[in-house]
């Protein structure tokens, strides 16, 4: 089985991706992509734009096996640790469900807001002009590109990082190192959601001594250190490219 995974720098979806596939043990030909560049929407061989561009999560990274392409990083996260050593996901059915709806959370609510904020924070004036299949997407790319961000988008945005937040330090309260007790994918997932807001939203993490001490213990991990290696630039939290939709339910 071959397997190819186009990534980003490791922020966001790309270092959650990234971390799994070095905890997996799993091999596979690592290739970094421009993502503000567009290249997502130009990988070779891939003439499939279903499967290609029109995940629900926007820029992220993409994983061909075979010659078939998977998006969403909490899936390809899945798959590469199901193809590795099978570590970080719950055995326990009611935990493995714990662990998907955590997931489920971080990427409707505080995905969305996170790309929202670090795209107006980092990355208007940057993007390329790529063809994209996904109408939704497009449009994203179009809003950043003209450096359009609604204020009320903003301050839900702001909202939604915080209550993230907020989330991370309740679920640390009984004194747990990791989001689910053992280590899963929820944390790889959330932490590469939340690592660059801590500049763009510091208020969320005042007084979050226990979210505070548990993205330092995710930084320091081997498999995020690995992750973190792969970047072309010193600070890639500070990499953001479209990402999902912003909810519209609130």
């Amino acid at each position: 089985m071959g397997m190819i995974l186009y990534h980003g720098e490791p922020n966001g979806p790309s270092l959650a991706v990234l971390a799994a596939l070095a905890e997996s043990g799993a091999q596979a030909d690592c290739r970094r992509i421009d993502l503000l560049a567009g290249e997502r929407h130009t990988l070779p061989g891939l003439s499939d734009a279903t499967a290609r561009d029109m995940g629900v999560e926007g820029e992220g990274p993409v994983l061909v096996v075979d010659g078939e392409a998977m998006t969403e990083s909490v899936f390809i996260a899945q798959f590469l640790d199901e193809s590795g050593r099978q570590t970080l996901q719950p055995k326990d059915p009611y935990a493995h469900w714990q662990m998907l709806m955590w997931c489920r959370r971080v990427t409707e609510r505080c995905a969305p807001a996170a790309a929202f904020l670090g795209c107006r924070a980092h990355s208007a004036g940057k993007l390329g002009t790529p063809v994209i299949a996904s109408e939704d997407l497009a449009a994203r790319w179009d809003m950043v590109r003209r450096g359009d961000f609604p204020e009320e988008q903003v301050t839900d945005s702001l909202r939604h990082v915080t209550e993230a937040v907020d989330m991370v330090e309740q679920q640390l309260a009984d004194g747990r190192d990791w989001l689910m007790g053992p280590l899963t994918l929820a944390d790889f997932e959330t932490y590469g959601w939340l690592a660059g807001m801590t500049e763009l939203v510091p208020d969320a993490f005042a007084g979050k001594g226990r979210a505070a001490a548990w993205l330092g213990r995710v930084r320091a991990h081997p498999s995020v250190q690995s992750a973190l290696s792969r970047t072309a630039t010193t600070t890639p939290e500070t990499s953001w490219a479209p990402g999902p939709e912003i909810n519209r339910w609130g």
